[in-house]
């Protein structure tokens, strides 16, 4: 396993720039162990796997979980606005950064993470393998 850190600024998306980063430094497999931050522009599908939701305000990310795939990611997102109400749902691309996002990215090494179309979902599913050393 190994660690990775970084930072993003205003006006970075925050689904992109995870994927770029991804992209840049070879992580195959991994996960997202924390994220601080705040955005102004939300990108969100709900939970109904169709409706995506686009808001413009400013909310405080008070959580980002999800893996990263060689074939793609799968991040889910919840804000807190400033009347601290939470919302949430699957992270699509829009979704700016206002201040800043501080984020602790787990590269796996043990496993090969892929994706791969399920029918009973109709959704590009993970695909765990071990990885033998």
């Amino acid at each position: 396993m190994k660690l990775h850190a970084l930072r993003l600024t205003k006006g970075m998306d925050l689904r992109k720039s995870i994927e770029d980063y991804q992209k840049l430094h070879h992580i195959h497999s991994g996960c997202i162990i924390t994220c601080v931050g705040c955005v102004y522009e939300v990108g969100i599908r709900l939970a109904d796997g169709v409706t995506k939701i686009n808001l413009k305000d400013n909310y405080e990310i008070v959580s980002l979980t999800g893996t990263l795939s060689q074939d793609g990611v799968h991040l889910h997102i919840a804000l807190s606005s400033k009347d601290m109400q939470t919302i949430g749902g699957h992270l699509t691309y829009g979704c700016l950064v206002n201040t800043t996002a501080e984020i602790v990215l787990m590269e796996i090494d043990e496993y090969e993470f892929t994706r791969s179309f399920d029918e009973s979902t109709g959704y590009d599913e993970l695909v765990i393998r071990s990885c033998e050393h």
